[in-house]
Parts: structure tokens; sequence; C-alpha cells
């Protein structure tokens, strides 16, 4: 590892592990990542870039690891960031999932992705590879319609932060919808929002279509404590319909055009709500290790 670690500069550094690796000999594991902090030190003018994923990992723990769940989300937003890992289907190839088309439908996968972000959390998602190194068409067709939906709403996903909640309506069962084998990916209504921030823009994700036309917003009423300033604007990423909208006390209505720009998923852009105080969540906070780096 501290081979591996000198020869490619690594900014990233994944262990399907609890916790660090060879947790019988603790030594090990903290020389382990404290080599690789302490080389992102010295290669970046003393700004650590690089970042450790594990498993398991206690609140302490977090707080200079990044927090891995395998095939699961959080139920919440979480203080530190953290991420999911995830496959369409198996971990390794498998010819009878290709031949039963038994893939998880993107449906499915932008859904959990947006529920991550959410909360602070990134999506590392397995694409299986033939023995050759190529996909099969199945795989090919679904990552192309990710790409399609990410060219539309790539804004509320890329450098965004968490908000103070991270959405209303049903919430997804802490473990399962992780699991995107075991995900329907369709169960999701208008009701079901999720937030994400990037400056004081506001992104509210629908996981479903409003029936009527109408998406209704309930943590954006008037009378939400903790709301500050006033909505100025609300757009739909990748319409450029203009929406017509009202803010009562009880919730902020949008009528949503005839027309849906993407699948799947649709993200209001909302600007004029004062979000500075809003952001609890952290990207992570490193502790340089101190000493020598190991040998």
């Amino acid at each position: 590892m501290i081979d591996l670690i000198d020869k490619y500069q690594l900014d990233l550094l994944y262990f399907d592990d609890l916790v660090l690796p060879l947790r019988k000999d603790e030594k090990i594991g903290l020389s382990i990542a404290a080599h690789l902090y302490n080389t992102s030190l010295k290669n970046h003018n003393g700004r650590n870039d690089a970042v450790m994923n594990t498993k398991e990992l206690n609140e302490a723990q977090r707080k200079c690891l990044i927090y891995d769940i395998e095939r699961a989300v959080s139920d919440r937003v979480e203080p530190f960031a953290w991420q999911t890992d995830t496959c369409i289907g198996r971990w390794f190839y498998n010819n009878a999932t290709f031949k039963r088309h038994s893939y998880s439908k993107p449906a499915a996968i932008i859904r959990v992705l947006v529920d991550i972000v959410s909360k602070n959390g990134n999506l590392l998602l397995n694409v299986p590879i033939k023995g050759d190194g190529t996909i099969d068409s199945d795989e090919v067709a679904i990552l192309e319609d990710i790409a399609k939906w990410m060219t539309v709403s790539s804004e509320c996903i890329f450098g965004t932060r968490p908000w103070k909640v991270y959405g209303e309506g049903r919430k997804f069962a802490k473990g399962s919808p992780g699991d995107l084998n075991k995900g329907k990916g369709g169960e999701y209504t208008a009701e079901d929002i999720r937030f994400t921030t990037k400056g004081n823009t506001l992104y509210a994700i629908a996981l479903g279509w409003p029936e009527n036309g109408q998406l209704i917003i309930k943590t954006l009423g008037k009378n939400q404590a903790g709301l500050k300033g006033d909505i100025t604007s609300v757009q739909l990423l990748g319409s450029s319909s203009k929406l017509a909208w009202t803010r009562s006390d009880a919730a902020l209505t949008v009528t949503l055009p005839a027309q849906k720009p993407c699948e799947y998923a649709w993200a209001l852009k909302i600007e004029g709500l004062d979000l500075a105080a809003s952001e609890s969540a952290e990207c992570m906070t490193i502790i340089p290790f101190v000493g020598k780096p190991a040998k």
C-alpha cells in the first residue's frame, strides 16, 4: 500500500474493510493512513487532498475517514461526508443478469443518487464488466439514460451541499434503497422531495411528477421556522418555460409546464432565501498525523 501511494500519488484510497485494514495490528492501518495524508500534505504545499474510505466507523472516526455504507443509505443528513457503494446488478459480471434484462432501472439509480446527495453523501456505482473489459448493451443503455438526465440536472448534484433538512415525503428505509436490485424506483411521487444547495441557491428535486401539474413543497411555506428571506425566482432545470408559483404560509406551490424536461426526477432552482445559516454538514475534517511518514 505504501508503494502504491508513492508511485501513483493517490487522491482516494478505498478499503472494503472495517475501520482500518488489518485491525488486529492497528499500527499497520494507521501507518497507511498517515502515509496517505502526509504524502498529500507534502505534495500540495501543506494541504491534504487525499481521502480514505472504509466501513463501520464510529462518530469520531468519521471525522478523518469517509464512512462507506455498502448497498445502503443513511436516513439523515450526516454531519460528515459519506458514501454508498452499490451495483446495478451483481458485484461481478453475470451473463444471466443480462439475458434476463434484470439490471437496476435508471429511475431507481437516479432517485437513490438524489437521496444520497441530499444527505451529504456520494454514490459509488459499480457497472460490472465482462472478461474482455467491455460492458453489455443493457449497461450501455442504463449509462446513456443517466447521462441524459445529467445533461439537464447535473447542476443540482455536482458541487452542491446539503440543506438543513434533506427533504420531505416518504423516507427511504435505512439500508434497503441502496440495494438497487431491490429498489423498484417507481414508488415515489411528487410528494417526495429532496433538497440540495449551491451558495444561496436551493434546489428542490421532486422524485415524481405531479398528475395535476402542481408541485407542492410544504417545507418552503412562509410559516416554516428558520426560513429567512423571500423567494424571488423559481425555475425548472432544463425548461425555458416561465413558471407560475405562489407561496403561502403552508407551502410553495409551483405550476409545472406540460412537457417534462427529463425523466425520473425534476429539479426546481429556487432563489431568494437566505441559506447561509442553514448549512450544518461538513465535507470532512482531516486530522493530520504528525511524525515521519511510514517507510
